[in-house]
């Protein structure tokens, strides 16, 4: 943990970025039925009861530093998506730079193998 936090503290160079990435799974979710609009003293009212619509995965790219951000949507989350996720990283979006400094979380699909 202390190696990341050094380099955190390391100062902005846009030949060697710091990027952070994680992933995330998010249930989609519909409405059964329409919600009933408020009026003057009382809230809008929503029925709890919904239609599951399926699942998204959400890849997200951030650079501290450089305060910008990358969000990819995505139907599977596997070793083959991340590694395609990395690649268009590396290949379009940091073409230019020398290194890239990766911080990431030790899921499954975070492998050389991918």
């Amino acid at each position: 943990m202390e190696d990341i936090l050094e380099i955190y503290h390391l100062p902005y160079d846009p030949d060697c970025p710091l990027v952070c990435m994680d992933e995330s799974s998010q249930q989609l979710i519909g409405e059964v039925r329409q919600p009933i609009p408020c009026i003057p003293g009382q809230p809008v009212r929503i029925d709890d009861e919904y239609v599951r619509l399926g699942v998204a995965e959400i890849f997200m790219e951030v650079e501290p530093l450089a305060g910008k951000r990358h969000v990819a949507v995505t139907e599977h989350r596997t070793r083959k998506d991340w590694a395609m996720q990395i690649k268009e990283m590396l290949d379009e979006r940091y073409s230019s730079a020398t290194k890239v400094r990766l911080v990431m979380d030790n899921l499954n699909t975070h492998s050389v193998a991918s």
